[in-house]
Parts: structure tokens; C-alpha cells; sequence
């Protein structure tokens, strides 16, 4: 026992206590197995959740690792009910594994056999599996590799896979490391998703996660498909590969709305994925119909529904999920460790910014007072109507245009989710606006004369919350957002943060609605990036300097 910076209980929380010198050492050694719930001013409240310690346990941290760090970083004694359940937990992960027999394909074996009988007789699992073989061991019929996997997670028995790939077609693919190499994290990166052979690697935005997706194919030597949010996204990242890896044209092809190329490199879209025809996924397909060596999901956060069912029915591919944030708000981050993977690579966002990676930020909450007649609005209108309402105020707006006033020679991005809004706010600054219905094309000039310092201001609607390279945008202003989304706040954040030509501080502005649910949803919001090291500075209005 000493005078540690955390608080452990029995009912699973840890609470840090943010102003002891020991809080930085300690919220990045508790962040591979935690996850933080809430982050007010003084005391953090961080949870141990059964994935997030299976997740440690797939990247490497044994039970050992986590209570050691729990009792060195404790200001009382840890409860022993605690560190049992911790151990007993971890050791859950793995004491069923998927292997590849060379007589009875399939199998999954035990070091328990009591553990193997239990969920053979579950309703769900018994349908999917095969004849029992021998105490320690049943085979499993290979179609149902992925769905076995998710049944086993909800009973509380993760799965190890030990089943291995199929290799897929072959295709030469190798990095250009002339004028640049790459980054020892991203080659860690790279190395720990081939080691476990599927996987997702978190890296915060602006750290080349692109280029953490080319060292795994340069790895695979196959033929891949890479899923993108959206066209830009898949124009940036065939770009990216032509730039730095030995692929020339002719080997990335494009499967959009647009265009429908197959090449040994293909980049296709969520959106095109997922598009019904005549009640069918017409595209999906896709995923099964070729010899793939590699898949790669691109923000695997946002990773929509049919696709996971898709990817139950292709374990057999090694799959590499890349994103910012492992946080989903439909509470699938299950499906994600059973289906693409368990979390193989994760660094924190501050130690790249120290190894100067990634631009420094600065988090700022502007809290707004609402006119008498705007409260009564707010109070008055439909419960479903009540986020809209206090996020698109005339006094938020004169605000945002303050912001920008002040910030006119910097690189600034305003970023709305509702398209009134900030079509309002481009009119009133005399500046462009890229939203869903803008061209591809004028998308694409846009963001070009945004790089060059041609444009300065740019107003965007939530199609640029993701794989969005602005290198040079150092102010963000975000005005309404999706709710209380923690992904989204991470990825706003991280349009901001590709390291400056100047290494100056970026800034992201968020403005919030007094004694609303705008701010109530504001905290939420702020919950992953407070887990990340960033603190937000609360500031009035009308300190916001108005000409």
C-alpha cells in the first residue's frame, strides 16, 4: 500500500486521481485493460470489463502484469476478491482453442474438459459443431468458424484461434522505402497483427495507419481487399500505396459507386458493400468469390452490420482492422474481437505526440448562454427535437463565426452534423462547404486547395469525420456532432492532428449549449480523448474576442 493515484473496488472500478504526479505513469499502464467511464475535473472512473481484459490478454499482458500494476499504483489495499476475478477471468481466454487437424479439419480442444462439455450443451454453440473425438476435443464444421467463435465470447469462453489461413492468391507487393522508412511503432504494428494472423491495430489518427496496412501487405504477399468509409477515403489510400509500395496503377482497382474494378489490390466501400438489390447484398460476394490473402477494414469501428455476418463466413482470410478508437456506441466491440480479431497492436496518443508523430492539441469547451427565448424554445419542443434545437442556436452560431473571425489566418475546419446549419455558417463566412451531396470530384479540388493554403476556411458536414488527410488544418471548430459519440470526438480531433510544417499546437474548439443536452452529451463525448491524456479547458462565451 502507498500513496498511489488510484483508488481499486471491489465492484470493478478504478479511480485515478488526475492531480497526483504518479496519474500520467499510471493511466498509461491501466489503459490496455481498462476503460474509462467518466472524467469530471479531479477523479477518473476507469472500469475492468471482461473483454477489455480478454483484449490485454490477446496483446500479451498476462493477469500477473495487471494485478502488479494495480498493487503499485494503489493508495489503499486492493480487494482479494478482485484480484481472483481478474486472474480467473484472464485465464478464461484460451482455454478453448480452434486448430486445424490434419485428420479431422476442424477441431476445438480444451485444457478442460469440464469447461468443453458445458458449452457443447449450449443451445447455440451444439448446432455448429461436429463428433466428439476424444475428451479434450470435438470438431467443428468449418463453415461455422467465425460463428463459433462470437457463440463462445457471449458464453464467457473466448476462443484462441490456432486454425490458420489459407495464404490466397499470390502477388508481389513490397514498400518503397527510399526517401522515408517506416516508424518503429508502425513496424511493431505490422509484426504483432502477422504474428497473431488476424487482429485490429489502434493508432491515433495521423499516425499512418495506411501505412501499417502496406508493411502487413507487403507481409502477405497476396493478393488484398482493403474496405474504406468512402471514395475519397479509397482515392487517399490508393495513393498512398502507388507512393509507397512497389504497386503501379494497374494492380489497385477501384469498387465504388462509381466504378467496378477487380485487381490483385482492390479498395472498395462500406457503402457499395452493404447496397441492397432487389432485397440482396449484390456486392458481398466479393469478399468470397476470390482467392483473397489479406483483408483489410479501414476504420473497423464503423464496420456496418452485414459485413460482420459476411466476415463470420471468412475465417480462413487474415484480417487486419485499422482504427483510432476501438469504442462503439452500438456496444458491437464483441463482434469486432471475435470476428476480425483481438486488439494485437495500441499505443497511446500522447506517446506519439511526444516521439513529435503527431501535433500537440489543445481541447477547448466553449460553454454558450442561450437567450431567454432560445431556453423556451428548448424547453417547449418534442423530447426527439431537443438535441437539434440547443445545438443549432442563433447564439451558437454568432459564436462559431466569432471563432473563426479570430482565427483567420490559421487553417480552420468548422465541422456540423446538421446541413441547415452549416450551410448558414458557410454563407456567413463566404467559405465552401463539403457535404454529402457535393461531387466527388469538387470534394476532392477542394481538399486539394485546403492542403496548398489556397482556401483557410472550410466547412464540412460528418462525411469528414474520417480518413480525411488535411495535413496542414491546425484549428478545428465543431459545432454539433452525432449525439454523445466518443468515436466521432476522436476522429474530429484527429483531423488536426498530422504534425505541423512549423511543429505549432492545434486546436480544437468544441461549442456547447449551456444547462442542455448539448452539454450533457458534450461529456460523453470527451470520455475516450480524457482517456487519451487530453484535457479539455472550459471557457465562457464571451470570452471569445468579438470585433
Amino acid at each position: 500500500m502507498s500513496d498511489g493515484p488510484l483508488i481499486v473496488q471491489s465492484d470493478k472500478t478504478l479511480l485515478l486521481d488526475v492531480d497526483h504526479p504518479l496519474s500520467t505513469d499510471c493511466r498509461r499502464t491501466i489503459a490496455p485493460f481498462a476503460e474509462l467511464e467518466r472524467s469530471p475535473e479531479h477523479i477518473h472512473t476507469y472500469r475492468l470489463t471482461n473483454l477489455g481484459l480478454w483484449n490485454a490478454r490477446a496483446a500479451g499482458h498476462d493477469a500477473e502484469q495487471v494485478i502488479d500494476t494495480l498493487l503499485k499504483y494503489s493508495r489503499y489495499a486492493v480487494p482479494h476478491s478482485l484480484l481472483l476475478d481478474i486472474a480467473e477471468t484472464m485465464g478464461r481466454y484460451g482455454r478453448l482453442r480452434l486448430e486445424s487437424h490434419p485428420v479431422h479439419g476442424l477441431i476445438l480442444i480444451t485444457t478442460d474438459s469440464a469447461v468443453l462439455a458445458e458449452v457443447m450443451r449450449a443451445k447455440k454453440v451444439a448446432p455448429m459443431l461436429g463428433s466428439r473425438i476424444d475428451n479434450e476435443t470435438v470438431a467443428v464444421l468449418p463453415s461455422q468458424r467465425g460463428h463459433l467463435k462470437q457463440a463462445l465470447l457471449k458464453l464467457g469462453w473466448p476462443a484462441e484461434d490456432f486454425a490458420g489461413y489459407v495464404d490466397g492468391q499470390a502477388h508481389p507487393i513490397s514498400l518503397k522505402e527510399d526517401s522515408w522508412k517506416l516508424r518503429d511503432y508502425q513496424k511493431l504494428a505490422a509484426e504483432g497483427f502477422w504474428h497473431g494472423g488476424s487482429g485490429v491495430v489502434v493508432l491515433p489518427c495521423g499516425a499512418g495507419k495506411p501505412l501499417v496496412g502496406a508493411a502487413a501487405m507487403a507481409h502477405a504477399q497476396a493478393t488484398t481487399l482493403i474496405l474504406v468509409t468512402n471514395t475519397v477515403a479509397a482515392r487517399q489510400w490508393r495513393d498512398e500505396l502507388l507512393r509507397r509500395t512497389s504497386l503501379n496503377e494497374d494492380e489497385i482497382g477501384e469498387y465504388s459507386g462509381s466504378k467496378k474494378e477487380i485487381r490483385p489490390v482492390t479498395i472498395a466501400t462500406y457503402q457499395v458493400m452493404t447496397t441492397k438489390k432487389n432485397g440482396v447484398y449484390a456486392h458481398l460476394d466479393l469478399f468470397d468469390s476470390y482467392d483473397w490473402g489479406l483483408i483489410i477494414y479501414d476504420e473497423v469501428h464503423l464496420l456496418p452490420a452485414p459485413i460482420f455476418r459476411f466476415t463470420a463466413d471468412i475465417q480462413s482470410r487474415r484480417r487486419l482492422g485499422l482504427t483510432a478508437t476501438l469504442v462503439r456506441e452500438d456496444g458491437m466491440e464483441g463482434e469486432v474481437f471475435s470476428l476480425i480479431g483481438p486488439k494485437r497492436f495500441d499505443v497511446p496518443w500522447k506517446e506519439i505526440e511526444a516521439q513529435g508523430y503527431i501535433a500537440p492539441a489543445e481541447c477547448i469547451e466553449v460553454r454558450v448562454t442561450l437567450t431567454d427565448h432560445e431556453r423556451l424554445t428548448y424547453a417547449t419542443v418534442e423530447q426527439e427535437e431537443k438535441y437539434r434545437t440547443c445545438a443549432s442556436t442563433a447564439t451558437k452560431r454568432d459564436v462559431v463565426l466569432a471563432l473563426a473571425k479570430q482565427h483567420e489566418n490559421d487553417q480552420t475546419l468548422i465541422i456540423g452534423q446538421y446541413i441547415d446549419q452549416i450551410d448558414e455558417i458557410a454563407t456567413a463566412l463566404n467559405v465552401p462547404i463539403v457535404k454529402g451531396e457535393t461531387p466527388i470530384k469538387e470534394r476532392e479540388k477542394l481538399f486539394a486547395q485546403f492542403r496548398t493554403g489556397e482556401l483557410k476556411c472550410l466547412v464540412v458536414s460528418k462525411v469528414a469525420n474520417f480518413s480525411i488527410d488535411l495535413p496542414e488544418a491546425s484549428i478545428a471548430i465543431q459545432i454539433s456532432g452525432t449525439f454523445g459519440s466518443r468515436q466521432e470526438e476522436a476522429q474530429r480531433l484527429g483531423r488536426i492532428l498530422r504534425p505541423k510544417a512549423d511543429g505549432r499546437t492545434a486546436r480544437f474548439y468544441s461549442v456547447v449549449a449551456r444547462d442542455t443536452l448539448d452539454q450533457d452529451y458534450a461529456q460523453n463525448r470527451q470520455r475516450f480523448l480524457a482517456e487519451q491524456g487530453y484535457a479539455y479547458k472550459i471557457i465562457d462565451a464571451d470570452e471569445v474576442p468579438r470585433s
